[in-house]
């Protein structure tokens, strides 16, 4: 019988994919998924370093996997991997501590695998797949622990993600998400040494893949503002069918003075000027962010000031993070560290801005016609449930025979649910986008 595999990962929609191109180049040399309950002969973990708990996380899911698969080899991988490599080695059953991303061919050829994938064609059991660009981040964010686990930068050849986005699609998934490290510095490495007019930017690659052939829709993952072009906006307002009008722009504070002491380049009033961009150029595009709360210094003043540039970009979500000191970065040895129950109070408070702005974003779209991915059925149970363009849940208040979790289908939003986190929509019986 072929050798069982199993894979864990942890952190983000990078390390998700990287798992998913390991997991296939073993496929080809025979492994196949351990089933439920059986023990597997190798095991893959892709770590992450993000924080303190991300750390925990990772030592517990390899404990975990050793004591359930007692015979089986453990590869570590991932950021944790890269910053303590001798530290996971001592853990039960590891036999490899893969400390570079870029020897994930060196990995998988030490295994027997000599046709090995240049990206993925599946994406395991999801209804969307992640296809990563870029790898590598040269910034030097006080709170951030990731440029000094993975400095180097790098973009994958334009035909290479060409090709793999054409394979997804063939093999039925209608949302591509762009990610990267770094996504915004997609090919900037490559550009250092070349005429202007021959650059390769995010936009270019955006032109490229919304160009191929298919029934499928493209979402970028998180992105600085500063990235957001007037180039690459022009790009999303040329597909908007195709590309969708959604940005994740990290802010993580309103405040200028909080933002100089993150080392963010930029102030609250550059980023509120992308989200003017964007709106004047895009059909109500959604905007969602992220904003650390409570970090070292933060004062009552600059936490309003937070409120503020929250209220004025107009999120449609915000993912709020308490500061959480990560050694080996500034942030963690600054003084005057917010204690935690003044961290709890701000994210109540934060909370309940972003549940008021999602509220009225949504209700924005009450009328409009939107594209949604199917994902499953509604927790009512009287209807399918997915993602729309906008990046805003939706129910769909009945089922019909043609659709299926994976497609792509054209709904009217009716109003937002009585709990605020999603839209309620009818779904047209003539409409379809593209189904598998």
């Amino acid at each position: 019988m072929p050798a069982a595999l199993k894979t864990v990962t942890l952190g983000c929609k990078v390390n998700q994919y990287e798992t998913e191109l390991v997991r296939e180049g073993l496929a080809r040399i025979g492994y196949r998924d351990a089933a439920e309950g059986e023990v597997a002969d190798l095991c893959v973990v892709n770590t992450c370093t993000v924080t303190n708990e991300g750390d925990a996380k990772s030592r517990h899911a390899i404990r975990k996997l050793a004591r359930e698969n007692p015979q089986s080899r453990i590869v570590v991988m991932g950021c944790y991997a890269r910053r303590a490599p001798d530290e996971l080695a001592q853990l039960p059953n590891v036999v490899e501590v893969l400390t570079d991303k870029r020897e994930i061919p060196d990995l998988l050829g030490r295994f027997g695998v000599l046709d090995v994938p240049t990206g993925i064609s599946q994406f395991g059991n999801r209804h969307r797949a992640y296809v990563k660009v870029q790898d590598g981040c040269l910034l030097r964010c006080s709170y951030c622990i990731i440029p000094s686990v993975r400095p180097h930068m790098h973009s994958r050849p334009l035909a290479h993600v060409l090709e793999e986005v054409r394979r997804l699609v063939d093999n039925g998934y209608r949302e591509i998400v762009l990610t990267g490290v770094h996504l915004g510095h997609y090919g900037v490495e490559g550009n250092w040494n070349k005429p202007k007019d021959e650059w390769l930017r995010l936009a270019t690659l955006c032109r490229e893949i919304a160009a191929l052939p298919g029934e499928f829709r493209i979402r970028l993952s998180s992105i600085e503002a500063t990235e957001v072009t007037r180039e690459l906006i022009a790009v999303m307002a040329e597909f908007p069918e195709r590309i969708a009008p959604h940005l994740h722009l990290c802010l993580q504070s309103g405040s200028d003075s909080v933002l100089r002491r993150m080392r963010r380049r930029w102030g609250s009033r550059l980023f509120l000027d992308r989200c003017r961009l964007l709106r004047e150029a895009l059909d109500n595009p959604a905007i969602t962010t992220d904003i650390i709360v409570g970090f070292p210094g933060e004062t009552d003043e600059e936490f309003a000031a937070t409120l503020r540039t929250a209220e004025a970009a107009g999120f449609s979500k915000i993912h709020i993070f308490p500061f959480s000191p990560r050694k080996g970065t500034p942030a963690a040895e600054m003084p005057d560290q917010v204690l935690p129950q003044v961290k709890a109070e701000r994210h109540e408070r934060l909370a309940e801005l972003e549940s008021r702005l999602r509220r009225e974003y949504f209700a924005s779209l009450a009328g409009r016609d939107l594209t949604v991915l199917v994902e499953g059925e509604a927790e009512s149970g009287g209807g399918w449930a997915g993602t729309s363009c906008r990046y805003a849940p939706v129910e769909i208040d009945a089922f019909d025979e043609h659709v299926s979790p994976g497609d792509l289908v054209c709904v009217r939003a009716q109003n937002v649910a009585p709990c605020g986190t999603r839209l309620q929509a009818r779904l047209p019986a003539d409409v379809y986008c593209g189904q598998k």
